[in-house]
């Protein structure tokens, strides 16, 4: 077993450049930039004693195939046509009951597409692809016993993106690549800790009673995704009553974080036994995020690391969301160390 911490990451992941997006009818730098890795990377570095930066193998086709729709790929294929310095942008979102969308042509991105903040090049395919291979091989090295606890710096990050959408800055669904991988040896929860909702993965497991969807995120009333995170969602079917979703107030801060942890959230993980764990985690629940609103302090993932640790369970960790890139890299350490 590793005596060091593993970290996944492939620097290809690196070659994706978004340059800004459409938020609510305003163009703005895109939050999701390099510096975001390249702030983790200089935390990490500071702690190398602690953590080993291990590059993933390629990822086996037939796990993307296994979680996202072929249509979904075959656009992002499409994408590597653009020139260098092109990104497309959707504009138009048809009704999906009324399309026939063609994968192979770009301008139909908006079937595929639910915001105007996602966009894609020709790096989509491959940045993505390798931040799916990171979660993947952290949650092998998990499965093989070569490690209790991993971290994959998947960047883009995931949890937005269902089998066949993509949005939130995310194209293939990591939590989701991970948790298939895992399931063929047990029962696994997924717990999203990340400020927005994690619709993608909340969809792609919404039937399913051998993952255990678990989500804790800012009020989607006025947050995004807006249109899914409520209470009554609770799965459908062999899921009905495996997926949990919790709202809390803005500018919440580490007390009700911690209570609503250890009252709800741990309890029902403990119930339900799952063999591993998947944590979702966005940093965006940082006091000083442009698009998150809560007030986490940095010391505070700490505490909450703290806590899963406490369940020993096997977790993978993947990196969503965290847009404050200044403080990024000593957030995401900050949670780390509490496995070491």
């Amino acid at each position: 077993m590793n005596q060091k911490f593993p970290i996944y990451f492939h620097t290809s992941q690196l070659e994706f450049h978004p340059k800004y997006e459409w938020a609510l009818g305003n163009r703005i730098k895109h939050p999701e930039t390099t510096r975001r890795a390249e702030s983790i990377f200089k935390a990490i570095k500071k702690n190398k004693n602690d953590f080993e930066i291990l590059e993933p193998p390629r990822i086996p086709l037939k796990a993307i195939r296994e979680a996202h729709n072929y249509q979904l790929m075959t656009l992002y294929n499409t994408a590597t046509t653009l020139k260098d310095d092109e990104a497309f942008y959707p504009s138009v979102f048809p009704q999906r009951m009324k399309a026939k969308p063609d994968p192979t042509n770009i301008y139909h991105a908006g079937f595929y597409c639910f915001d105007s903040g996602t966009p894609l090049n020709n790096k989509t395919w491959l940045a993505s692809a390798w931040s799916a291979a990171s979660a993947y091989y952290a949650a092998d090295s998990i499965l093989k016993n070569e490690s209790f606890y991993s971290y994959a710096l998947s960047r883009p990050p995931g949890h937005h993106a269902s089998r066949d959408t993509y949005g939130g800055y995310c194209y293939f669904n990591n939590a989701a690549i991970a948790a298939r991988l895992l399931k063929k040896q047990g029962r696994i929860v997924i717990i999203d800790i990340d400020f927005h909702h994690g619709n993608g993965t909340q969809e792609m497991f919404y039937r399913d009673d051998n993952v255990f969807v678990i989500s804790i995120h800012g009020d989607p009333r006025k947050h995004f995704p807006y249109f899914c995170g409520f209470p009554h969602e609770i799965g459908q079917g062999k899921g009905e009553g495996y997926n949990l979703n919790i709202i809390l107030e803005d500018n919440t801060d580490i007390k009700t974080y911690i209570k609503t942890l250890k009252e709800t959230v741990l309890p029902v993980i403990k119930r339900y036994e799952p063999s591993y764990l998947v944590l979702s985690a966005g940093f965006d629940t940082y006091e000083l995020d442009p698009i998150g609103n809560f007030k986490l302090k940095t010391e505070d993932f700490y505490s909450i690391g703290r806590l899963f640790k406490s369940l020993k369970i096997p977790t993978v960790i993947l990196q969503e969301g965290g847009y404050h890139t200044k403080d990024l890299g000593k957030n995401v350490v900050s949670l780390l160390n509490a496995f070491i």
